[in-house]
Order: structure tokens, then C-alpha cells, then sequence
């Protein structure tokens, strides 16, 4: 029996039933291994499945909580890596397949990085610029209106506490420009309001404020610029678990349920840490 996966219009099927009968998977790997011809349908032609494989079999290597996960779960974070076209658990910090307690089970969240966002904008001739944290003893002021502009200079030294995030995009092909700009109490409100795990201690929210503010004022700034169904479709997966597999991942439902996780996960490593 051949691999099967569905049309991206048809309604998604869950991942185990996607491997092939003539061996029974054992391990993760075994998974992947049976995947592998869906995998490189998957993956853009700049990124080959021997490489994606390699980034697969070192991510569970290094973090032995992913060996937990459901492989329908694993699948899926796989997948939605594939489709993006972006490197999983890597130093890069693209993207992450991360293990959470969801429903009193260990499932895989796909998690991008705000490098991972920036890459996926240049393909449509976006060019993020690195964002930035403003601090307290900074040179910094901006305007919004019709004349929008930005100017900050990094304070030499005691740069002081962060009081703020922005982000800037260029793009190429089109023309244009733009920065969004969040005060630090905005982001909390943003996190509060869009985070059911804000408060949990293994949210990336406690352990990783900047970096994940910095995503945000990221994905903000993004929304003004150009963007492709593709583009859109990777951002839909963000921070989401799927039990089940498509040919277009973004029309399968997000699992997630941020409440029963009780992982700490290093947002610079994508290491997870069970609390407790």
C-alpha cells in the first residue's frame, strides 16, 4: 500500500493513517522514514529531503522529550516545517518542533522564529530588518502619519530596562516600506490577551520576553507588507498542533490546548524541560 495524502479541498486524515501497512513504524523515525516521498513534495526546491531528514533524526537526538510525542502530532509539526520550507531545531532559530503535555498527552508544536518569519517574507521580496529592543537610556523617538519615520541610537553602555520592540520591513519588488513599534506594557497587553499560557511558567513569554517580542512586533509589521497565499498559510501555523496531515496544513485544525502544558521550553535552544 502507497503513501496517501489528502487534496488540500478534501477533509485532512489522521497522520498514522497516512504510513504505509507493510511495516509497522516502531519509532518516530520509522515515521519519517515512511513519509519520506510526501516530505519531498512537501519541501520547496531549495531545501532537499535528505537535508530535512538529517535536521529531523538531530532534533530528536538532542531532545529525547520529542521521542514522547504522538507520531500523528510529530507528523504534523514535521509537515508544516516541510510546507514552510523552514529548518526545524536548528541554530538557525527558523522554526521549532517542540513537545507539550496537550490533553494529558505529549503532542508536537510547531513553533516559527522570528528569523524563520523574516525568510519566509524575503521570498515575496520583503526584507526584514533584524528587530530591535529599545531601552531606556537610548536615543529614540519615531512619528506615525502621513510622513512616517523612525530614529534610534543605541545607547553605548548601561543601556538601561527594555521599554519597547519594533520592526522594519523593505520591499524589493514592489516598492515600499514600513516599522511598527510596540511599547513593552503593549506587548504584555498583546501576550495577555492572545496567550492562554502567558502566566504558565513554561511559556516562552517567562522565560524569553524580548525574543518573543521582538516576534511579535515581526509578525505585526508583516501584515502591512506584501504577502503570498503561501506566505499566509506558514503564518496560520504558528504556535499550532495537528493531529492530522493535508496537503495544505493550514486548513487542519489547530489541537492546542496552552493549558495543559507543563513543558519549559528555551526559546534560544529549543530545548523542553518538564516542570516539576
Amino acid at each position: 500500500m502507497t503513501e496517501k495524502i489528502v487534496d488540500a479541498k478534501a477533509p485532512a486524515i489522521k497522520a498514522n493513517t497516512a504510513v504505509t501497512e507493510k511495516r509497522k513504524p516502531q519509532t518516530l523515525m520509522d515515521y519519517v522514514e515512511v513519509m519520506t516521498p510526501e516530505i519531498k513534495k512537501a519541501l520547496p526546491s531549495m531545501v532537499t529531503v535528505e537535508r530535512f531528514t538529517r535536521m529531523i533524526t538531530t532534533a530528536l537526538s538532542k531532545n529525547p522529550e520529542l521521542k514522547k510525542c504522538t507520531p500523528q502530532s510529530f507528523l504534523g509539526a514535521m509537515m508544516m516545517a516541510a510546507q514552510a520550507g523552514l529548518e526545524p531545531n536548528t541554530v538557525t532559530g527558523e522554526a521549532w518542533i517542540l513537545p507539550y503535555k496537550n490533553h494529558g498527552t505529549v503532542e508536537a508544536q510547531f513553533q516559527i522564529g522570528a528569523r524563520g518569519l523574516a525568510r519566509l517574507a524575503q521570498r515575496d521580496g520583503t526584507v526584514v530588518l533584524p528587530p530591535q529592543t529599545v531601552y531606556s537610556n537610548d536615543d529614540f523617538s519615531y512619528s506615525l502619519g502621513t510622513e512616517q519615520s523612525i530614529h534610534h541610537v543605541p545607547a553605548l553602555k548601561d543601556r538601561g530596562e527594555p521599554i519597547g520592540y519594533y520592526a522594519v520591513w523593505k520591499n524589493e519588488k514592489y516598492g515600499g516600506t514600513g516599522f511598527y513599534f510596540m511599547s513593552k506594557e503593549d506587548v504584555e497587553k498583546h501576550a495577555r490577551k492572545y496567550s492562554k499560557a502567558f502566566n504558565s511558567s513554561y511559556s516562552p513569554w517567562s522565560n524569553s520576553f524580548n525574543e518573543m517580542a521582538e516576534k511579535t512586533v515581526v509578525k505585526r509589521v508583516l501584515k502591512w507588507a506584501p504577502m503570498s497565499t503561501e506566505m499566509a498559510s506558514a503564518y496560520g501555523n504558528d504556535e499550532t498542533i495537528k493531529n492530522q496531515i493535508s496537503s495544505d496544513m493550514s486548513l487542519v485544525d489547530d489541537d492546542t490546548d496552552y493549558m495543559d502544558a507543563d513543558f519549559s521550553v528555551d526559546n534560544e535552544t529549543g530545548e523542553a524541560v518538564e516542570n516539576g
